[in-house]
């Protein structure tokens, strides 16, 4: 299958490029890979696990092995062997210029920049040459996943965002202040028939107007921000205080992390959208809104290697109060790539079995995940293993 990835230069993308290949040769196992356990098997009969991979980005580099290099000399966070013998691969994937309109003030922690809108190009004129791009490389078993960096939260507009129509009539009338590089993504995917993921907190396919044209063009999309760290184990330690009756009195995060996404997310709009997006699980897991302290912030030496502090105050039989702490501590890309893999699979399985509109079942791996109130882990997955067999056994 092919998969288009926005932010193709990111670690996260590189370094799901690099597993791929690595895969495909024998190199590596495939731990951390969802799709791959006895669950799933019947899906290797109609999607065998073999990717092309493309792209769209805003950072100047020659090809995705560079991108990688560069990763890897600031993170180490693959074996140097594994990364030469992917380098023929790698090499040849070589990115499209993308748009980063409206992405905030921190993606000038990204560095030099050439987006389309550099250019003078329209919003039609962005959505033309992202189409354009995605023509040329797309046949019937494609998938866009969007990985680039967390965008503020949009100006919404009830008229441009709610109806097809007005979301064209917003394109057509050079609109700018509506749109966001991560919707005019989404609509290019999905007005092309292209199954299309936000792994992201960016508004992505999350608008009313995007949902509408998915569900006319029978396109699957699922969606949003990822979830593969603290608010992983977040989701599933909360409901064991729900399952044992204790009452959760406040529960207190703190994320350190550095590298790219912590350079944009250093950034107070950019920010926000991520709070936003680990802060409303708790109400929804626990059924009730504890005390909460959400903060993220950029640790320079720690790159990608994503580190989280979590107090958790509840009280118990007779009244009494306790406490509860846990650490998460793992390299961002390294848990977050193979989720890449499995949520383009997947959806490329909810297309060849004629689905079209948000696939909700889906929702195992996102923080905020479209037109689903369950955020329980254990629930998610049983629902995303009832959902496969049986389309599976269909």
């Amino acid at each position: 299958m092919k998969v288009w990835l926005i932010g193709a230069y990111g670690i996260v993308s590189t370094t799901a490029m690099a597993g791929a290949k690595a895969i495909e040769k024998g190199l590596i196992d495939k731990t951390g890979l969802v799709t791959t356990l006895p669950y799933f098997a019947p899906l290797d009969e109609m999607i065998s696990f073999e990717f092309d991979f493309g792209g769209h980005e805003v950072r100047i580099l020659p090809n995705a092995f560079v991108a990688l290099k560069d990763h890897w000399d600031q993170n180490r966070h693959i074996d140097p062997d594994l990364i030469d013998k992917v380098k023929e691969e790698l090499s040849r994937i070589v990115a499209k210029k993308g748009t980063a309109l409206n992405c905030g003030s921190g993606i000038k922690g990204l560095g030099k920049l050439e987006t389309l809108e550099e250019e003078g190009l329209s919003l039609r004129g962005i959505v033309n040459r992202i189409s354009k791009d995605l023509k040329e490389f797309s046949d019937k078993e494609t998938v866009v996943v969007n990985v680039a960096s967390t965008e503020p939260v949009p100006k919404f507009n009830e008229r441009y965002h709610s109806t097809v129509e007005g979301f064209e009539e917003m394109l057509d009338k050079d609109l700018r202040e509506f749109a966001t590089a991560s919707m005019l993504y989404a609509y290019s995917a999905i007005k092309l028939g292209l199954p299309y993921a936000n792994f992201t907190p960016s508004v992505g396919s999350s608008i009313l107007a995007l949902k509408k044209l998915a569900e006319e063009n029978n396109v699957p999309h699922a969606g949003n921000d990822g979830k593969t760290g603290e608010t992983l184990v977040k989701t599933t330690l909360a409901p064991m205080f729900a399952y044992r009756n204790l009452r959760v009195e406040g529960w207190m995060s703190y994320n350190i992390l550095g590298d790219y996404d912590g350079k944009v997310l250093s950034a107070r709009d950019n920010k926000e959208s991520k709070i936003i997006s680990k802060d409303k699980v708790l109400e929804k897991a626990l059924g009730y809104a504890p005390f909460s302290i959400t903060e993220i912030e950029f640790f320079p030496s720690l790159v990608d290697n994503k580190t989280a502090f979590d107090f958790v105050h509840f009280r118990g039989f007779l009244g009494k109060l306790m406490k509860f702490y846990f650490i998460w501590d793992a390299i961002d890309a390294i848990v977050a790539s193979p989720l890449v893999l499995d949520i383009s699979r997947l959806l490329l399985f909810a297309k060849k079995n004629g689905l079209g509109g948000v696939i909700k079942e889906l929702s195992f791996f996102f923080k905020s995940p479209m037109d689903c109130e369950i955020v329980n882990t254990h629930e998610q997955f049983e629902m995303l293993k009832k959902w496969f067999n049986q389309l599976a056994r269909a």
